[in-house]
């Protein structure tokens, strides 16, 4: 019993360890030339392969329907070790066919079949992110946003992970990095699996620990920005890139050490767990019987207990609310909420998407360098951690403290995406840096928002197939604002011999396009918060509002 009660916090480090390898696919551009010129691609061919990518890393309902499967059905039969052997035979799989085809070892393949070898190194992030995500959710419930947060971060930070590898290891060599692609995370993965379970979850000082956890997330985060500045300014000698990537090995493994005094902290505090929740049992039956819950001095607990007469006796709008919880995918795809929310991450994740989609062309249309570029693209990785780290923080913070939902904020970050595109789109010197922090900021934290406000309506449950449906809203915006608004505005306004433009009428009508978009997101977002504030208030805020913190 101590063991069930004390080895979520050792799967939440290794949770961590392998979110930090299967970021793959956010490093497309490391091996896309050597693709390219293997198999004679030309640019359309290779932004057909990229498709695929993008589509193979965002479909994850496969992946949760699984993870559903083997958790809530009969627990002997698997566990989430099922859905990460399936994301490892996948990811092996489509990178190391990739990499034969790149060194000649088998025969140049159809380009159908090649986008069929990404679909599958790609699609097997989305089980392990499932894994880890949807485990977090069950070990850690009272901090939801906390972990969603902490694991979606890693991922975000692991492209910079495998890019510092990549430059250590094997720089310049392309073609063994897609091998170190298919044997790494493949590695990891099977290595960990096993300790990625579900634990029963208790709610003593949790909040403490995954602080230290996230301590360690901004640290690495910080580390790598410099990392990343330093490496586009001067060339590193070897024994410092050996230097800098064994500091950040180290970094990586102290979570360990936070788990480690998790445990024993836990376990010291058994007893006294025990006898807490025998009160609270006998408290909770006392209020059941009760005509009306008292008032408490807790701002959040009065928030709740006050905020109908006798919510015992709740409404017929109060009781629909209170069946959506654990629906399943079909169910939660009949409500109004899951399309206010599907809907919402079109606006927020498509045009972020195609935002760092189009880095490259817009820092050219404007005259940046080559450094300046590569800088631009490289640092989106941190503020892409950023806003996937810091909105499932704040959201747990406000939550708990002030009792907001969470669809408020974000709304809050589909405005302020709004005004990033708008800043990109003025063109002025220098904005391009400002709107990429903002747009990638707040691009992030869809990512964390969006997986955590689901599992709030619809339960843990089902919650890895649902929040992976509305994440093909990502490949659905940036398919659309991509393909069929940035780039057909280019291609109209490019006038040079190499179908190149230059200057800010290249983008501005792109991005002042995408800021409505982003606009009419925040305007969704906020019905999605009138129409789930009441459900917060009775439902989720009730799930931990007598558990101490």
């Amino acid at each position: 019993m101590e063991r069930l009660r004390t080895t979520r916090w050792i799967a939440t480090v290794t949770s961590i360890w392998i979110q930090c390898s299967c970021g793959s696919s956010y490093t497309f551009s490391v091996y896309s030339s050597e693709l390219k010129s293997t198999q004679a691609y030309d640019q359309s061919t290779l932004d057909t392969v990229s498709v695929f990518k993008d589509i193979g890393a965002n479909a994850g309902v496969l992946s949760g329907l699984l993870y559903s499967s083997v958790t809530l059905g009969n627990p002997r039969l698997g566990g989430p070790w099922v859905v990460h052997i399936v994301g490892a035979v996948q990811c092996f799989l489509g990178y190391f066919l990739m990499w034969a085809s790149v060194v000649g070892l088998i025969y140049r393949p159809p380009v159908p079949l090649m986008c069929l070898f990404m679909f599958l190194a790609a699609h097997s992030q989305t089980f392990f992110n499932t894994a880890n995500v949807v485990t977090g959710i069950h070990n850690f419930p009272d901090y939801g946003g906390t972990i969603v947060g902490i694991m979606k971060g890693f991922l975000g930070l692991s492209g910079a992970i495998l890019i510092q590898v990549y430059d250590t290891v094997c720089k310049g060599k392309p073609s063994t990095y897609i091998l170190m692609l298919a044997l790494l995370p493949t590695f990891v993965s099977l290595v960990l699996m096993f300790c990625v379970r579900i634990y029963k979850a208790t709610t003593w000082d949790d909040k403490k620990h995954l602080n230290g956890f996230s301590a360690v997330a901004l640290i690495i985060a910080g580390y790598l920005m410099v990392m990343i500045i330093l490496e586009n300014i001067f060339t590193l000698p070897l024994w410092a890139r050996i230097s800098t990537l064994i500091l950040l090995l180290l970094l990586l493994v102290s979570p360990l050490g936070i788990a480690i005094k998790a445990q024993k902290e836990d376990l010291r505090r058994l007893p006294q767990m025990d006898s807490i929740h025998s009160n609270l049992l006998t408290e909770n039956a006392e209020q059941i019987t009760s005509p009306k819950f008292s008032t408490s001095e807790d701002p959040i607990e009065n928030n709740v207990l006050q905020s109908g007469e006798g919510q015992l006796q709740a409404t017929s709008d109060e009781n629909m609310l209170l069946d959506e919880e654990n629906l399943n995918l079909l169910q939660a795809m009949r409500t109004v909420n899951f399309w206010l929310l599907f809907i919402a991450m079109i606006c927020g994740m498509g045009s972020g998407l195609a935002t760092i989609n189009n880095m490259s062309q817009i820092g050219e249309s404007l005259s940046y360098t080559t450094v300046e570029i590569n800088s631009l693209v490289s640092l989106w990785s941190i503020w892409n951690f950023l806003g996937r780290f810091g909105a499932g923080y704040v959201s747990d913070y406000l939550l708990h403290t002030r009792g907001l939902a969470r669809p408020l904020l974000m709304a809050i970050t589909l405005a302020t995406m709004t005004v990033g595109h708008i800043v990109i789109a003025s063109g002025f010197p220098g904005n391009l840096y400002i709107g990429s922090i903002l747009v990638g900021i707040c691009y992030g934290s869809q990512w964390s928002l969006m997986p955590t406000i689901t599992s709030d309506i619809y339960g843990a449950g089902h919650m890895g197939t649902i929040f992976n449906t509305i994440a093909i809203a990502s490949p659905v915006g940036s398919y659309i604002f991509s393909v069929r608004l940035i780039g057909y505005i280019y291609d109209k306004e490019a006038s040079g011999e190499d179908d190149t433009c230059y200057g800010t009428h290249c983008f501005v009508l792109s991005f002042l396009i995408m800021a409505s978009v982003a606009l009419f997101g925040f305007l969704v977002a906020v019905a999605l918060f009138f129409r789930t504030k009441r459900f917060y208030q009775l439902v989720v805020l009730r799930r931990f509002v007598h558990y101490p913190n």
